[in-house]
């Protein structure tokens, strides 16, 4: 009987910063595992070739061996990752094209290369999409579609363990959680905890928000609903160590199961098709710039493509060229299409005048007996301000709240575009209808109150106005390197802001943010407004300061092989099954067809827990 394992690639390590909870992504019984250090020990055959060693393919490949039945079944996991045990580096990065709406900039293209993937080196923020933007993703596949909230909730669950926060937090910050929308300490997946210490400012920013009409506080931060709430961060509460793919669905599962094996330091350079089914992979050594070197693996069962949004595309595009085009063939000029990433939105930004608050987080670097208080503590106790990594308070706001007065006008404006106009040039006629589906329900969502757009996270210092733009409506492309397919990097185009609407919405969120800082109890802090300044005021004037400060990436891209019906620019069908080929799926974030409302960890994981069921039902 033939032994089941996983193949995987990628590892380095992590630190954060000086105000962050300390990581590292070394396995501790890297010795015991059961990476294979030579190609030459790779099977020739697989049950499953999981393409991709970060946080989805770690999270499918552990699921799918974890039964001790699964002695019969092989799984054989290869990144798309370059990173081996000797390359310090943990991410990639690489330039867009020229952002034609930001005066020919480019910006990075980012994501982690390590084991684990991009929830090694991601900000840890836990917190969920509303119920309205689960639901929207299978409303393209009508009523009965199996992907709703109530649904894909008990994979949310499944996939993270809750550690509360302290009795003596919930109460001084006057937080609120329910354990019942999260897993017990004992019931694996990722933690999610809390810090045991907040900036007192905290208190009074979270509470600004109850001045403001139809700001809601939901009674947890994976209840789906808008609104101002605090959530926990992805650590391990013990060591205070970052919890991430690699330590909780590998290091201690993978390296421990015969049925399982990891290669690191090689690359996927497509996927091998015999008579429109998908039988396997080549791959080559991440230093390899030549085909001619690839190695073959074989799938029995299933290859499962989870190389991220940015380069599960490229396999899939490069997978299609030469002697047997069989993507081409099956209709995917769809792959790369919908490309959508969270900008760091139009901001007005604000320092406060009246201000004293101690401590605070400024104190980390300008006070050095603060900050050595601090190190002491977490090194004797785990505890204080050295547990908080990137913050945990934020709001999630509908666009009625942010734009009561606006919100219509600029809702039906939207609505009545030409589906076409503002898609790429030589858009499938298939992603044109796809995009007008989307386009009607995201003009639905723009006026309704169950749906975030609008993204404030507040860190309790003394300068703040950072928004997120949750549901962008430009979309961007993906495309092959077309003079180095295999090897050189993908073609990425965000298309920032070439939906004009982007640009109206944004304007909306200066305005909101000018509300909330000084029309709420926060004015008696002094707040004066430095970005954009207090005399741009116009809608021109507004539009132009969007344009100046838009970022189009806050590294969570999604939607390149979208789970749609196949006439509305789909590349996966609702079991996450490529369209036209067999024994092909995608499991990570590029399946996604529309941004969450929220930040892309806690969707990742659900999804590859959902898929690794999918595929065992159709083993």
């Amino acid at each position: 009987m033939a032994k089941s394992r996983s193949l995987l690639a990628a590892l380095g390590g992590l630190a954060m910063g000086a105000a962050g909870v300390q990581a590292m992504s070394i396995p501790r019984s890297i010795s015991h595992s059961k990476i294979l250090r030579q190609v030459e020990d790779v099977q020739d055959e697989y049950d499953y070739v999981i393409v991709g060693g970060g946080t989805a393919g770690l999270t499918v490949a552990d699921r799918l061996t974890e039964s001790g039945e699964c002695n019969d079944t092989s799984v054989n996991t290869v990144s798309g990752g370059i990173s081996a045990f000797a390359n310090s580096s943990l991410t990639f990065n690489f330039p867009s094209v020229p952002q034609v709406n930001l005066g020919n900039q480019t910006t990075g293209v980012v994501g982690g290369v390590m084991l684990g993937g991009s929830s090694g080196v991601n900000g840890m923020q836990v917190h969920r999409p509303q119920k309205a933007d689960i639901d929207r993703w299978g409303s393209y596949f009508g009523p009965c579609s199996e992907w709703n909230w109530d649904n894909l909730l008990p994979y949310f669950r499944k996939s993270w363990r809750l550690n509360p926060p302290t009795p003596e937090m919930v109460e001084q910050f006057n937080i609120k959680y329910d354990a019942s929308y999260w897993g017990g300490p004992d019931d694996g997946g990722i933690h999610a905890s809390f810090p045991t210490f907040h900036w007192p400012f905290l208190r009074a920013q979270m509470d600004a928000f109850a001045d403001i009409d139809g700001v809601d506080f939901p009674v947890d931060s994976g209840a789906g609903d808008p609104g101002a709430f605090w959530y926990p961060s992805s650590f391990e509460p013990t060591e205070v160590r970052r919890s991430f793919a690699m330590p909780e669905y590998w290091a201690g599962k993978g390296n421990a199961r015969d049925n399982y094996e990891t290669i690191l330091g090689h690359r996927v350079v497509r996927v091998l098709f015999e008579d429109e089914e998908a039988v396997g992979v080549e791959y080559v050594d991440s230093g390899s710039r030549d085909t001619s070197e690839a190695k073959t693996v074989r799938a029995r069962k299933e290859v499962i493509v989870a190389a991220g949004t940015i380069h599960t595309p490229q396999i899939l595009q490069a997978s299609g060229i030469g002697p047997r085009p069989v993507l081409e063939r099956a209709g995917h000029r769809r792959v790369g299409a919908n490309f959508q990433d969270h900008p760091l939105g139009a901001q007005a930004l604000f320092y406060f005048t009246n201000w004293n608050f101690s401590p605070n987080p400024s104190d980390l670097q300008t006070n050095a007996t603060f900050r050595a208080l601090a190190e002491a503590e977490f090194a004797a106790n785990r505890t204080g301000p050295l547990t908080i990594a990137a913050g945990n308070a934020m709001a999630f706001l509908p666009f009625p709240v942010v734009s009561p007065e606006r919100f219509e006008a600029i809702a039906a404006a939207y609505e009545a575009q030409d589906p076409a106009a503002y898609l790429h040039e030589g858009a499938d006629e298939t992603v044109v209808a796809g995009y007008q589906a989307q386009k009607t329900r995201l003009a639905k969502a723009l006026r309704s109150m169950d749906s975030a757009n609008y993204n404030l996270f507040v860190r309790g210092t003394q300068m703040e106005g950072s928004v997120v733009y949750l549901h962008p409506l430009s979309r961007g492309t993906i495309e092959l390197n077309a003079t180095d397919p295999y090897f050189g990097t993908p073609v990425v185009d965000y298309r920032v802001l070439s939906n004009p609407a982007d640009v109206d919405i944004q304007v909306e969120f200066i305005r909101f943010t000018r509300r909330y800082f000084t029309e709420t109890s926060l004015a008696q802090y002094g707040p004066i407004e430095f970005v954009p300044g207090p005399g741009v005021t116009s809608d021109e004037a507004l539009a132009q300061a969007v344009r100046s400060q838009v970022s189009p990436t806050t590294f969570h891209p999604v939607g390149t092989a979208a789970m749609m019906p196949r006439e509305l620019g789909g590349v996966v069908n609702q079991k996450l099954l490529v369209y036209g080929v067999g024994k092909l799926s995608v499991v990570d974030a590029s399946v996604q067809p529309e941004l969450p409302g929220a930040y892309t960890q806690g969707p990742v994981y659900a999804v590859a827990e959902k898929a690794a069921d999918l595929i065992k039902e159709r083993a």
